[in-house]
């Protein structure tokens, strides 16, 4: 990597589950990850960490324990961590892509 800049296209995609994909670069704490959703993608779990970022590209719909909130190309994304926070995501369109900082 260069100083101040992260190349996403020199990162590996990481494929945790399926529908699910990623590229991430970390330093200290924090990390960016470059994460793309299929319509496949089930979440598992009620996710309680935090997420901060922004859809480059698809539309997201993102379950907050029965309250729904779409994220369209273009929006931001802020869920601060924590139980009360809990959320699962799905793509609204066939992939979904997003740029997220967050804590490791």
């Amino acid at each position: 990597m260069e100083a101040y800049k992260v190349i996403f296209d020199g990162l590996d995609w990481q494929t945790p589950m399926p529908g699910a994909r990623f590229k991430a670069y970390s330093d200290g704490t924090k990390q960016m990850r470059l994460l793309e959703f299929t319509s496949e993608f089930v979440e598992p779990h009620w996710c309680e960490k935090g997420h901060y970022g922004f859809v480059v590209q698809g539309e997201l719909e993102i379950d907050f324990h029965g309250r729904f909130v779409r994220y369209p190309e273009g929006s931001g994304i802020f869920i601060p961590a924590g139980a009360s926070q809990g959320h699962k995501a799905r793509s609204i369109t066939p992939s979904v892509r997003l740029l997220l900082v967050e804590d490791v």
